[in-house]
């Protein structure tokens, strides 16, 4: 499959989840989705996990959660913008343009997808630190990559790209600790 097929099924995909009745609903819930990865909560949880000291893992501590947090961060951010400025794969406009809902992306590069790299980043965090809200914080995670999707701001691949580079950083920087 060549780059030009892929882009095909990008926006294949994109238009079947946009063209629909319900698209302005959706983009309404999918903005909420969305914010809940502006970075916010990410520092809320380190800072929670630093200062209650629970964690659910005995090999782990709640300071290694937020040293690995604080090092998966420092690794995506460069790797992030590297590729960003890499692929300069432009955004979907013409996808935007179905949603009547005022939304303007910080940059204009697409891949990949940045609020769901950090998402599953901390998705894989939360994961290894505490077990039991893995599956939750996975959900979490994707709907946020859906919802980027659902706002005509990205294609499948920018967020499948954006999910594989979340989990690389998050296990390089468990790795470091």
């Amino acid at each position: 499959m060549n780059f030009q097929q892929l882009a095909r099924l990008d926006l294949a995909f994109s238009l079947l989840c946009l063209q629909h009745k319900f698209n302005q609903p959706v983009a309404k819930i999918s903005r909420c989705i969305s914010r809940t990865g502006d970075g916010h909560l990410y520092a809320l949880l380190l800072a929670l996990a630093w200062w209650f000291g629970h964690a659910a893992n005995p090999d782990a501590t709640d300071a290694q959660f937020s040293k690995s947090g604080l090092l998966a961060f420092a690794i995506e951010l460069p790797l992030y913008w590297l590729a960003k400025n890499c692929f300069k794969r432009r955004r979907p406009h013409e996808l935007s343009q179905l949603i009547t809902l005022t939304f303007t992306p910080s940059d204009k590069y697409s891949l990949p997808s940045g609020h769901t790299t950090a998402a599953f980043m901390m998705a894989t965090l939360i994961g290894q630190f505490y077990p039991p809200f893995y599956l939750l914080a996975l959900c979490w995670a994707g709907l946020i990559g859906l919802s980027r999707i659902l706002l005509g701001v990205h294609f499948i691949t920018d967020v499948l790209l954006g999910a594989v580079l979340g989990i690389a950083c998050a296990k390089v920087a468990m790795s470091l600790i």
